[in-house]
């Protein structure tokens, strides 16, 4: 069997053909047609500066290699703490504000003719938000910054030492004044609403939406802070007088009626005492009657010595001797 003859020309022209194939793919490649946009990324894609479109879906997408550039930026919230800032409330005091918030981009044409950029956008976001919180916190009362609600007043303090809420009134006057807390008018949830809805309508332009602001901390002057302190300390002496005067009003309700129940055994006793006396006494006569019967003179003779006994010792007085109270002593 004869091989078969291959054409040195055509050979030539297949070997010249798949050259040029692999130096165009080698080409094609090097200029990057194709672009990979990842999930939760948006794109703008420019040519010479001027947006030809954008693009949303995530996956593999073509461009003109050359002309277009692709700036990709994430379609996912994103967050900024604002630096801390010394504020003037409307009272004229002073407090360190420091706010943390949540942006995404609203409108990428508009967010890359306006910014391009996430650190101009930073840079413009801070400004804004820190302008906005100063302008909306100078106008408004210290009270409205730190509280959201009124329930300071309204609730009852009640403190767990161990005794029925019923035995301890907190709320009622122990001959020391109340503290009461000035009623806000807004409070902090309402002043950040303020706030956002302020630094949105600056945002517009630059396509740039702030989803929320919040108060990461407040700190008070120093001045301030001891006015606090003071308030709280007379708040906290008020409590601890009613709790010491709740304890008073028990001891001398308990020390009542000890006293009331010693009383009460003490006549028992007394009672029980004069009783056994009585009988005794009684009995005592019902002997002495007794032996009186027995022997009169005996009895008489017992009864005398006695009555020396008991009499003798104190009297400072001369008695004659012939005195019938002396029968037994100098009886001839």
């Amino acid at each position: 069997m004869r091989a078969s003859k291959i054409d040195p020309v055509k050979a030539k022209k297949t070997v010249r053909f798949g050259a040029v194939v692999v130096f165009i793919l080698i080409l094609v490649l090097s200029v990057k047609p194709f672009y990979v946009l990842n999930e939760g990324q948006t794109a703008i894609i420019t040519q010479f500066g001027e947006i030809v479109k954008t693009e949303t879906e995530a996956g593999i997408h073509f461009k003109m290699p050359l002309l277009h550039q692709v700036h990709r930026y994430t379609a996912k919230l994103l967050r900024i703490d604002g630096d801390p800032q010394k504020i003037l409330t409307k009272e004229k005091q002073f407090i360190e504000v420091n706010t943390t918030s949540r942006w995404r981009i609203s409108d990428i044409r508009k967010f890359y003719q306006s910014l391009v950029t996430y650190e101009g956008a930073y840079s413009r976001l801070s400004d804004i938000i820190d302008s906005s919180v100063r302008d909306i916190i100078t106008v408004n009362s210290l009270d409205d910054v730190v509280r959201s609600t009124n329930n300071i007043n309204e609730t009852v303090h009640q403190e767990q030492f161990g005794l029925n809420t019923d035995e301890v009134k907190l709320e009622e006057g122990t001959g020391s004044e109340k503290v009461v807390y000035a009623a806000i008018e807004k409070g902090r949830d309402v002043l950040a609403a303020e706030i956002l809805k302020k630094a949105n309508m600056q945002l517009e332009d630059f396509g740039i939406e702030v989803i929320d602001v919040i108060f990461k901390e407040i700190k008070y002057s120093d001045e301030l802070q001891v006015s606090v302190y003071n308030r709280m300390i007379k708040e906290r002496n008020q409590i601890a007088q009613t709790f010491r005067s709740t304890g008073e009003g028990k001891k001398a309700e308990w020390l009542g009626k000890l006293e009331n129940e010693k009383k009460s055994i003490l006549s028992k006793a007394y009672s029980e005492s004069e009783k056994i006396k009585g009988t005794a006494d009684a009995q005592a006569t019902a002997i002495y009657a007794a032996s009186y019967g027995k022997s009169p003179e005996f009895y008489s003779f017992w009864k005398s010595l006695e009555v020396y006994q008991n009499a003798l010792p104190d009297t400072e007085k001369i008695l004659s001797t012939d005195m019938e109270y002396f029968q037994y002593l100098y009886k001839h």
